[in-house]
Formats: structure tokens, C-alpha cells, sequence
């Protein structure tokens, strides 16, 4: 295997929001491709960026829906999850399934929220992955098949997170954004397009925003206590949901794993044990036992409460006045309350659960009441307000701006904090671009597990819930969210621990993030970017990151430097990353003295792009270090 060190990026984040301005240096700069943050932030070789999949351009294969026959449309956009199943006929690499966390009517592809399938394998020349036309059983043949809910369990709504199974590749997408009554489902809104862009995106446009049909909805399942169950329209809505992606269907609504406003889960090794998070405050760590490996029809629904005796309280999920109410019966059982649990994923090789506590910047005013009416803090938050000085996590002067990384141990059945957002900013106004922080984590959402040359590693996307704080330097609106590295094997890790390996473009959330089975590639989602980003980079899309099977992370120390006042830089000669021993703006120059390169306001530059030779680095203040490239 190729031996590489994994750089942090090409340059310090205060590179992600450099402006153009007058050059210090000789000649005109010219920012390196990749800088700009209109398009993908990638790091260079061995990892390689492709794009996969655009929606509002890519057309999907629909079925026969209100009484149109089967054609095309353009798929949705918001992508969010991303779910891989291997193919175990090995004729393919296996099925990828997208979200569309939206909700807008389409006469082809279904009201509401929407999900993309394609199927693709390896390229063996390229590396890169093919999207594989194909057949379904319902006649439907192409590349992107939308995925049939309509004809099936109903249409479903904001489809954000989901699950993939580490078993088998099963997969479940989330209806998130809890309803609470047929208006909520009917206008969604979302603006119609326009001459400069906008969402949604459909054929002939989009005249009403919504599920047009709120009549009220019968149920047909094999989950016991609903089949034949009538319901408000609303109320077939915020469930976990199974979907076929062989065949781009759905096949049930989990009515027995409770109504909540879902974004992610996990299915532990056991492929009986079903760990639950809701984007909501409060919300509960909730868990699905079933009776037998692989049925998830039957089964006992829990709700985790830290200071009972026996720590998951059942919920009786035959009853569909609880699993109709989930969160009024977790309050109920006095569970334990946590501040948005987004993603979940699990380590296989330690069978530890990681989930992520996105964070709102004040929660007090959201869980007091259910606080009031018998759930619990958990002690983590108990202590964290006290440590602030403030009486209670119910006050409205309690903070949670950049939230956090949680992990579930079975082994001693209990929750803690395994990574804290930060660092801390305790002001409102962010630091300035020059002096803002090297490495900086903001409100954790989307998360998985990738092997790396043999070792766990968790992958951690970020969405910001917003820019002040130090969650962005002072004077940047734009929310620049990230994806990050972390080794699994550190104890106790801090931000500095993080990895830093792309940023999506203006606007935009970084979600997704799915290995593919074969550990070469990383799988990722840029969703709701600005609408004047360059093409494709103005639309949601999926991209692939490849080259992992040729990485292996050797060292995440960064050097330590002699207290000098004058530049040194390590290792020289190198083969890839530079380390400098201060922040600052630097140019690269051949041995002609030619300019090749320049880095604004950084501590460390990559250099694998560049031939065998020697090279001359300058810094603003135009002291020059000869370099050795190998």
C-alpha cells in the first residue's frame, strides 16, 4: 500500500475565505483551483473528487402516480442521506439511495419528500464509479430510478437521515420535521422556481408547494395493532421508513419504532438492536429490540432514562396511541432529554454507538416544560450549566452554540460525551479572519465509520446553525460547513485531533458521508448551495471522494518548533506536506524563480503536486526558505 500522510487541508480554514485583494508579492496572484469556495474544497492526490449525481438535472424513472403513466422527471433536491448496498452478486459494486429533504408536489415522482437509487461499480482503469443502467421488475429502465412511496406506504415528508445497515445493507430513510396537523404537510414551504434559480425544481414548475391530498389515510401493514388503522394525513407522516433499493420502493412505514421527527439510526451487528436519533429539543435515545435477527416487524420499543435502575424503559409499540405519541409517553417515563440527536452510526470493531448532539444555541426555553412534566436532564448538561455559572440547563441564558459528538457504550450501557465541539468562543462576535481558529467544529451532524488501512475512523459533517460565536471569522454570513477525520483509537480527543478533508460550496450542508463497501471511496452530499454557485455546484449533488485505499494516517502531530523569530519550516525535504512555524502568507518558486503557487494566511502547505526539485518558499514580509521536493 502506498504510505501517505493525510494533510489537514492545503491550506489553514482562514484560506477557505480569502477575498481578492492586492498582492504583496511581485506579480498577480493566482489562487490555486479548489480554493474557491463556490465549487468542493479538495485536498490533493492520492484523493480525487467525482461528481455522481445533480439533482434539478439528473432524470429519474418514475411509476404510474395519480393516474399518470410511468416516464421521467427531474429528480429532487436537498440531498441528505446517502445508504449503500452491496451487490452480493458482485455484477456491480452495489445500490446507492439518496434523500430529498423537501417537501413539494410532482405529479411523476410523488408529493412530499423523495428518494434517488442508482446502482454503480468500479471502473477498474480509473478508479472512478460507473452508473449502471439497469431493469426493475415494475418495467422501469435507466440509471436513477425515484423511488416508489405513493403506490406503496403513502408519500413521506423531509426525508433527511436515515440508516444503512453494517449487515446487510438494508436500508430506512427518516421523515423529519415533525407535523402536527394536515396544513403543516400541505404547504411546505418551499418558493417556486424563478429565472435565477430557487427551489424545488420539477417539470413545467411547481404551482402549489405540499402533499395535495390530505384526506384522511388507512393504513395497510404487517406491524401489528395498524394495519386497517385510520389516521389523519399528517399522522402517516415523521416515521422510519424501509424502501427496497433494488427496486426503488418502499416496503414499510416502522410504525412500531414511534412517531418522532427522525434523522438518523443504526442497526448494531446483532441485526436485532435499532438505536434511534430525532432532530428535535428534547429529544430521547431510543431503541428497537427485535425478536428475531432481520424482523423488524416484531419487536420492544425503549426509551433510555440514565438514573433508572434498568436504564431502557419499554414503550408498548402494539398500542398506537403510544407509538402515535412517542415523545409525550418518553415524558411520561421521565427519559432522559438531549438537544437535537441527529446522526447515528457504529464502530463494528468495538460495537460502540456514535451519535451526534447538533446543539441549539439556547435550549432552555425548548425542554423546561417536558423538564417541568417528568423527563431528565442528562448529568453532562446538569454539570455543563453549572460550569457556566448558570442555575439550570431550563434557562434561557444556557448555551449550546457548537454541540457535540456522543458515544453509547453497550458494554457499560451508558452515555457520554466522546468529542466536544469548539473551541469555546464565549463572545458573539467571531474572531477576524487573520486570527481565527486553525481547526474549529460547529454543530456536528451527519456521522458514519470508515476503515482506514485496517482502523476505524469517524467520519463528522458539519451544518452550522449559524455564524456567530466563533462558529464563523467576524464578517463571513456564509456558513462554510466541513467534513472531518477521526481516529478512533484516541481516548479522549479534542478538536486539534480532527482531520480536516473537504468544504462544500456556498450555501451548502455537508451530509451523507457513506463509505463504499470496498473502502476506496467516500460518498458524500453538498445540499442546498447558493443558487449562483457555478454549475454543478448550484445544485444539491453527490460526489465521490476516491483514493482511501491508498492512505494511511501515520502521524496527526504537528511538528515543534524552536522559539525563533525566524520561519522554519519541516520536513525538508519532503514528499507532500510543509509545516511552517507561523502563520502567514507564503508564495512557491521554482528553481527559475518563477511563482507557482500562493497560500494566504496559513501554517502549512501541500506540495505533493509538484516535481522532483528544488523550490523556494517567501513570506510576506519576504523572507525566503530554500525547499527540497522528493
Amino acid at each position: 500500500m502506498k504510505k501517505v500522510v493525510l494533510s489537514l487541508l492545503l491550506s489553514s480554514m482562514c484560506a477557505l475565505f480569502v477575498s481578492a485583494q492586492e498582492t504583496i508579492f511581485s506579480e498577480e496572484i493566482e489562487i490555486p483551483e479548489g480554493y474557491v469556495i463556490d465549487n468542493l474544497l479538495m485536498p490533493p492526490s492520492p484523493l480525487s473528487l467525482q461528481v455522481l449525481f445533480v439533482g434539478g438535472v439528473d432524470l429519474v424513472q418514475t411509476t404510474p402516480t395519480y393516474g399518470y403513466e410511468a416516464g421521467v422527471a427531474y429528480a429532487k433536491e436537498c440531498h441528505d442521506f446517502i445508504g449503500f448496498t452491496p451487490d452480493e452478486t458482485g455484477e456491480s459494486l452495489g445500490w446507492v439511495s439518496v434523500n430529498h429533504e423537501m417537501i413539494y408536489q410532482d405529479n411523476r415522482i410523488g408529493d412530499g419528500g423523495g428518494m434517488t437509487v442508482f446502482r454503480v461499480e468500479r471502473d477498474q482503469v480509473s478508479g472512478q464509479l460507473e452508473v449502471v443502467e439497469q431493469e426493475l421488475e415494475d418495467g422501469r429502465k435507466g440509471e436513477f430510478f425515484n423511488v416508489d412511496f405513493v403506490n406503496t406506504v403513502g408519500e413521506t415528508g423531509m426525508n433527511c437521515g436515515g440508516i444503512s445497515s453494517i449487515v446487510d445493507g438494508r436500508i430506512w430513510t427518516a421523515e423529519e420535521w415533525f407535523r402536527s396537523n394536515n396544513g403543516s404537510i400541505y404547504n411546505g414551504g418551499f418558493s417556486a422556481p424563478t429565472s435565477s434559480g430557487g427551489y424545488p425544481k420539477s417539470p413545467g414548475g411547481s404551482e402549489n408547494q405540499g402533499v395535495r391530498d390530505t384526506s384522511t389515510y388507512l393504513i395497510s401493514s404487517d406491524i401489528e395493532g395498524f394495519d386497517g388503522l385510520e389516521v389523519p394525513k399528517y399522522e402517516n407522516f415523521n416515521w422510519m421508513v424501509e424502501i427496497d433499493p433494488r427496486q426503488a420502493k418502499a416496503v414499510r412505514k416502522q410504525y412500531n419504532w414511534g412517531r418522532q421527527g427522525f434523522e438518523g439510526g443504526v442497526v448494531a451487528a446483532d441485526n436485532q438492536t435499532v438505536y434511534l436519533g430525532v432532530d428535535a429539543t428534547p429529544a430521547v435515545w431510543a431503541k428497537f429490540v427485535a425478536d428475531e435477527p432481520g424482523d423488524f416487524t416484531k419487536g420492544k420499543t425503549y426509551i433510555y432514562k440514565h438514573d433508572a435502575p434498568e436504564k431502557w424503559l419499554e414503550v408498548d409499540n402494539t398500542d398506537p396511541e403510544k407509538m402515535l405519541n412517542f415523545a409525550d409517553q418518553a415524558v411520561e417515563l421521565g427519559g432522559t432529554m438531549y438537544n437535537r440527536v441527529e446522526w447515528v452510526a457504529i464502530d463494528a470493531t468495538s460495537g460502540k454507538v456514535y451519535w451526534t448532539e447538533t446543539g441549539r444555541d439556547r435550549p432552555g426555553s425548548r425542554w423546561a416544560d417536558e423538564n417541568a412534566a417528568g423527563a431528565v436532564h442528562d448529568p453532562y448538561h446538569i454539570n455543563r450549566a453549572i460550569e457556566k455559572g448558570i442555575d439550570s440547563p431550563n434557562s434561557s441564558e444556557y448555551p449550546d452554540y457548537y454541540g457535540r459528538v456522543w458515544v453509547y457504550d453497550p458494554a457499560i450501557d451508558s452515555n457520554y460525551v466522546f468529542l466536544e465541539g469548539g473551541p469555546d468562543w464565549d463572545e458573539e462576535t467571531s474572531p477576524s479572519e487573520a486570527d481565527y481558529f486553525t481547526k474549529h467544529l460547529s454543530n456536528p451532524d451527519g456521522l458514519n465509520v470508515m476503515m482506514i488501512d485496517g482502523q476505524p475512523f469517524l467520519v463528522i459533517c458539519e451544518d452550522l446553525n449559524g455564524t456567530s460565536y466563533g462558529r464563523m471569522p467576524a464578517g463571513i454570513s456564509n456558513r462554510t460547513c466541513e467534513l472531518w477525520l477521526l481516529d478512533l483509537s484516541i481516548e479522549q480527543p479534542t478538536v486539534d485531533d480532527l482531520i480536516r478533508i473537504t468544504a462544500v460550496p456556498r450555501g451548502a450542508e455537508i451530509t451523507g458521508a457513506m463509505p463504499t463497501p470496498d473502502g476506496k471511496s467516500l460518498l458524500v452530499n453538498s445540499q442546498h448551495p447558493n443558487s449562483n454557485n457555478p454549475f454543478p455546484f448550484n445544485h444539491s449533488l453527490t460526489f465521490a471522494i476516491h483514493g482511501f485505499d491508498e492512505v494511511t494516517v501515520t502521524s496527526l502531530e504537528e511538528p515543534q518548533f524552536e522559539s525563533t523569530s525566524q520561519l522554519q519550516i519541516f520536513p525538508n525535504p519532503t514528499t507532500r506536506t510543509v509545516y511552517l512555524s507561523e502563520m502567514t502568507d507564503l508564495a512557491v518558486y521554482n528553481a527559475e524563480g518563477q511563482r507557482l503557487k500562493v497560500f494566504r494566511n496559513t501554517n502549512q502547505i501541500d506540495v505533493s503536486n509538484l516535481p522532483a526539485g528544488m523550490y523556494f518558499l517567501q513570506t510576506a514580509e519576504g523572507e525566503t526558505k530554500k525547499l527540497i521536493v522528493k
